[in-house]
């Protein structure tokens, strides 16, 4: 509600007219001016403010602040451009309001004198002095250790979110009026959960982890059953001898039950936490499956599936195009 001098002015004279007691304030002017009973009024706060004004200023009129510059100036383009490079993450209108230009005038010059854009921030993992050796280290022990005729099989998991296509960023209505368009959906969407492996020999996946057709979460012994009836199946299918292994530190994955299989199945061939060759942590960048997550999930949500069956096939679908492949296994897994 805007409070017009109007307002002001039968607060104040009602506010000395009851001996200072801004609760019989607030009641004479819900009666004066016709408000419901739990309808806005102004608190005691404001109505003190308004008090306190008057005394100063013998006005009701609200004071304005001073005017605004508006003009584009080359004085006022320096200005923004060193005001925004100090604190590069703080809001447009707060320094509009330190520099005591418009709003409109601090975004025109943003965009059109210094061609500065908005970025979102990305929140990642933060790492410290020692990690960042650690993945040199990592990258300068595999190029020596690892042989150039010896497949490397990288492995990650994904969630793919059912509702992973929607971007409400680019969604918008043209129309005349409001037309008041709501779009209902879950507070946490279904997904699948989806685990590959990529070398250069080609791609083995994807792997679902699932009950009853419902996602699950990675544990120990889910992941063992994806090593012995899938990852391995695979393998032998593809006819390689001595391959090298490569997971991340997920619990998961190191637990002490995944790691004795893991031992016995890449025997000296493990690239993980506690492996024949340490995995750096937080370093799921170095693997080529934060690439191949990317391409897939932009191919994926093309279709727009609808459901997680239709979000499944898509999956197996465009993995199978990759065009090293040469053969599909019956689980889905993708040879050369």
């Amino acid at each position: 509600m805007r409070w017009t001098s109007e307002h002001r002015a039968f607060a104040v004279e009602a506010y000395f007219s009851n001996n200072h007691f801004y609760v019989a304030v607030q009641y004479a002017f819900r009666t004066h001016f016709g408000i419901k009973p739990r309808g806005p009024v102004r608190d005691r706060k404001s109505i003190v403010l308004w008090v306190e004004n008057f005394r100063t200023t013998e006005s009701v009129v609200k004071k304005s602040s001073g005017r605004q510059r508006t003009v584009t100036t080359p004085e006022n383009v320096e200005a923004v451009r060193q005001s925004i490079l100090r604190p590069p993450r703080r809001s447009a209108r707060k320094h509009a309001v330190s520099l005591d230009i418009s709003n409109h005038s601090m975004r025109r010059i943003l965009h059109e004198h210094l061609n500065f854009h908005p970025y979102k921030m990305v929140v990642v993992q933060e790492l410290s002095p020692c990690d960042f050796q650690n993945r040199i280290t990592v990258c300068e022990t595999l190029l020596e250790n690892l042989p150039p005729d010896t497949p490397v099989f990288f492995s990650n998991e994904a969630h793919f979110h059912l509702s992973g296509y929607a971007n409400k960023q680019n969604m918008r209505y043209w129309s005349g009026n409001n037309p008041r368009e709501l779009h209902e959906r879950p507070l946490h969407s279904d997904k699948v959960t989806v685990c590959c492996a990529l070398s250069r020999v080609g791609v083995i996946g994807p792997y679902f982890f699932e009950e009853d057709n419902n996602a699950v979460t990675v544990n120990s012994q889910r992941y063992v059953d994806k090593i012995k009836n899938f990852f391995e199946p695979a393998l032998e299918e593809l006819h390689l001898g001595n391959v090298w292994f490569q997971q991340d530190g997920a619990t998961a994955h190191t637990a002490r039950a995944s790691m004795t299989v893991l031992r016995e199945k890449f025997p000296r061939w493990l690239i993980s936490l506690r492996g024949d060759i340490p995995w750096a942590v937080y370093s799921p960048d170095l693997t080529p499956c934060d690439f191949l997550w990317g391409y897939l999930k932009a191919e994926v949500f093309k279709h727009r599936p609808t459901n997680v069956l239709q979000l499944k096939n898509v999956i197996r679908q465009e993995v199978a195009q990759n065009p090293v492949q040469t053969g599909t296994s019956e689980n889905g897994c993708i040879s050369a």
